[in-house]
């Protein structure tokens, strides 16, 4: 908990472009300590209401683009499993993926990579007779 409102403080500094002695003049001010990790949750709590009510506003965090197509990938491949001889098992999957774009996991590709292996898939599916979405 305090880590990620430590984190929080420095993203609100970076968006409030606080220099560095005003940071640490409205730590100082806030709570009479001269930096963040010396402070207990309670102060870290200040600091962000204080920044807050400077102008800061928190934005919700980013969630990959692919990830959708990933639980696309994923669905397409458990479907197929029945039929696959490594009964569609993570392990086949990242190799398959590996193979078709050189990405370790389907994790980690991005929107178009993830669409290359979801069409791939979904030929194979076909040729295979296990129905594709």
């Amino acid at each position: 908990m305090r880590r990620s409102l430590i984190a929080k403080i420095h993203v609100a500094r970076k968006d409030l472009r606080l220099e560095d002695a005003d940071y640490r003049a409205l730590l100082s001010r806030v709570t009479g300590r001269a930096s963040s990790a010396d402070c207990t949750t309670a102060q870290l709590d200040a600091i962000l209401a204080e920044m807050k009510r400077l102008g800061f506003r928190p934005r919700p965090a980013r969630r990959s683009p692919a990830r959708p197509l990933v639980r696309k990938l994923y669905a397409i491949w458990n479907d197929m499993g029945a039929v696959l001889t490594a009964a569609g098992s993570r392990e086949s999957l990242r190799a398959f993926v590996a193979r078709q774009t050189g990405v370790d996991a389907p994790e980690f590709l991005d929107d178009a990579q993830a669409v290359q292996v979801i069409e791939a898939l979904k030929a194979w599916s076909q040729r295979i007779g296990g129905g594709a979405r």
